[in-house]
């Protein structure tokens, strides 16, 4: 029987929205254990990354952005998304637990000390994985070369337009996969319209989509 006092402290007003995440986190994965799928959520985002395995984690080119670079730091390049905030967001739920069964503090002061627990459980999370980078890097490579995209149809996952670049989700077989894309012609293709992959940038890992192929 779950001690009352885990309970109370478990879903104080400082921790029921840890809580409450964790739960849905745990209910994921025994989904995705049990059935066998990955929960695809899509997000209309101003992102530049490249996810390139079902669980999905971030490639980051040389000319990215600081927040993108930060990623790479915490190797998420290599560790699936998926993983990294399943492991953050226990060990930000064990720090934020703990911290209120020993301490006293006021409510506001708790909800304040979430903020650095968190960024603590990132690094300790990167450094947990670390040992385990070999194996995400096996998994996630697919060993598709990159002209085998080109014609490719999808379905975009962000709207683009100009420069801009988004997501682009393909299979190849059955695996669902996310390219790094912008306009062919700079117009706006919006998150959801089906395009074809028509032209590739090597060097930065970024393809050109339309919708429609012109000869």
């Amino acid at each position: 029987m779950i001690d009352q006092e885990f309970l109370n402290t478990a879903f104080s007003p400082v921790n029921t929205v840890l809580s409450v995440l964790l739960i849905l986190s745990v209910i994921y994965w025994l989904f995705t254990i049990i059935t066998g799928l990955d929960i695809d959520v899509g997000l209309d985002a101003d992102i530049d990354t490249d996810v390139n395995s079902p669980d999905g984690h971030v490639h980051v080119g040389d000319d990215a952005s600081g927040w993108l670079q930060f990623l790479k730091f915490l190797n998420l390049d290599i560790v699936p998304i998926t993983y990294f905030l399943t492991l953050s967001l226990l060990l930000t739920w064990l720090g934020s637990f703990y911290l209120e069964s020993f301490f006293s503090f006021e409510i506001w002061i708790s909800a304040l000390m979430v903020i650095p627990i968190f960024f603590i459980s990132i690094l300790l999370t990167k450094l947990i994985l670390k040992p385990l980078n070999p194996f995400f890097r096996e998994i996630n490579h697919k060993g598709e070369i990159p002209h085998d995209f080109l014609g490719r149809q999808g379905r975009m996952k962000s709207t683009i337009h100009g420069d801009k670049t988004g997501m682009l989700e393909v299979f190849v077989g059955k695996d669902p996969m996310i390219l790094m894309v912008r306009s062919k012609d700079g117009e706006v293709i919006n998150y959801g319209t089906a395009v074809y992959v028509v032209d590739e940038d090597r060097e930065k890992r970024i393809y050109y989509v339309a919708e429609e192929i012109k000869f």
